[in-house]
This record gives C-alpha cells, structure tokens and sequence, in this order.
C-alpha cells in the first residue's frame, strides 16, 4: 500500500473548501516515505539538516513508532502516520497548549465530517469509546521558550488494531453516506485540522479554546480513584493538567502521573 500524493493534493483543495478553512500555512513542504523508524524522527533529522518551518512527514508505516511516555505505537500499513513541524515561540510551561489546540482541531475537522470524535485526556482521539488514533508532541527549548514543535499523529485507518483500538475505514463503511474515502483525505482532514486548532491556539490563546476542547472530552463528569479516593473529572487547566474534585479539595494531575483507560468493548 503507498501513499498518493496527487490524491492528497485533490482533498486536501476539497477539505479546505469543505471547512472553510482560510488557512496561514496555504502549502507546507510535505515529505512521504513507504517506511520509516518514526516520522518524528524523521522530521527532526530534516531540521537539523536545515530544512524550513512548517514541514510535514507522511509514512505508509512505521517501524518503530512511538506514544506517550515513550510507549510503542504499533504503525502497520493502512494507517495514517503524520508529523508536523512547527515554530510556536511560546513559554515552555506552556507547551501542553499545542497537544491541546492539535487534538481540538483535528477532533473538530473529523467531526465536521461525520466522525463523532471525542478527546480523551491528554492525548487520544476516541470513536465510541475506542482509541482511534494517538498525538505525541516532541519539542526543543531554548531560553525557556518551545522555538521548535514536532507533533506526530497517528490515526487508525485500515491497520490492524489492538482491543482497545477502532478502525476508522471499517466505521465509514458501515455509514449510510460515508464522507471520508480513503487514506489521502483522511490525511487532508487530519492535516487541516491539526493546523486551523494551532491557527486558533495563536490568534485567540488558550483560555478562549478550553471551553470548546471540554466541550469533546469524554471523561468530563466521570468518577475516577485517585489513590484510592473517588473524585470526579471536572476540566483541564490551561497547562494541560486534569482537575479532578473531590467533596473538599480539588487536585491537578499532571500529563504522565495518571491514566484513564477505555470504556469501549469489543
């Protein structure tokens, strides 16, 4: 299975159209590989090569991908496997905001197309409560300030998936009227997404984003048992961290100190 790149130029014009979308990133140099390691890694070493910002990096598989905390990602042929090179100039404290404004937009786009994706804290994108894909944002700091972002997505599409996992083209199939096609839009969408939620991110910050990414979050209100006490979920703070009340107090819980599992079932 390979990668069309004509195909991707064609929905990519579509989705833009389709979302509206009036875009400050018009034509990214896009890099497509049958087979890499890791697409992050891949994006990296053409930085430090001298290539410019923003770039992206598409494989038709992965041989070593990687998740949150330095977790495998399994990437066979049939999913979609993109990083994306970016130059935010933002507080290091802050750098949770470009996990945060990539999932929104990619959630937001896949949904304007029928998807009905939530987010699940801190970094997955859920379809009926089955992981269906991954972000892991790599970053460089200088001087106390992210100059450079790479932030790699991965998204089930027709890849064989763990128990957890749901394949994206296996439910389109399953619609009356499925929107999304194939590999190519998937990635347009996904592309699309990713930057209009950084575009927003830029323009209009992070508090004025929040209310909408709580708004996709599936574990708002839920209970949870937080070292052996049970607390509900009630938002996420504007450094990424997971608030969480209990009858007197409320905690934060950093990215990496606590996971949620997954409801879905197969």
């Amino acid at each position: 299975m390979s990668f069309n790149q004509t195909q991707f130029k064609t929905a990519l014009q579509q989705v833009r159209q389709q979302l509206s979308l009036q875009s400050k990133f018009p034509t990214i140099p896009l890099h497509i590989f049958d087979t890499l390691s890791s697409t992050n890694q891949t994006l990296w070493e053409l930085l430090n090569q001298g290539a410019t910002i923003p770039r992206a990096v598409i494989a038709a598989q992965q041989t070593a991908g990687r998740g949150q905390r330095g977790r495998q990602w399994q990437s066979g042929l049939g999913g979609l496997y993109l990083s994306v090179a970016l130059a935010p100039q933002l507080q290091a404290s802050n750098s949770a905001h470009l996990t945060l404004c990539s999932a929104w937009g990619i959630a937001r786009a896949l949904r304007s197309y029928g998807i009905p994706v939530l987010l699940k804290w801190p970094n997955d994108l859920l379809l009926l409560e089955f992981k269906l894909g991954g972000i892991l944002t790599e970053t460089r700091v200088q001087r106390n300030l992210v100059t450079k972002a790479v932030i790699g997505i991965g998204i089930n599409w027709s890849n064989t998936v763990p128990e957890s996992g749901i394949n994206l083209q296996s439910f389109c199939q399953q619609q009356l009227n499925p929107q999304v096609t194939s590999l190519e839009m998937l990635a347009a969408i996904v592309l699309e997404g990713l930057l209009s939620g950084y575009q927003y991110w830029l323009e209009f910050g992070i508090e004025s984003l929040l209310p909408s990414y709580l708004e996709l979050l599936h574990h708002l209100g839920s209970q949870v048992i937080v070292d052996g006490q049970p607390g509900i979920i009630t938002g996420v703070t504007p450094t990424g961290e997971l608030q969480v009340s209990f009858n007197s107090s409320e905690i934060c819980l950093k990215p990496g100190t606590f996971s949620l599992g997954y409801s879905g079932r197969i």
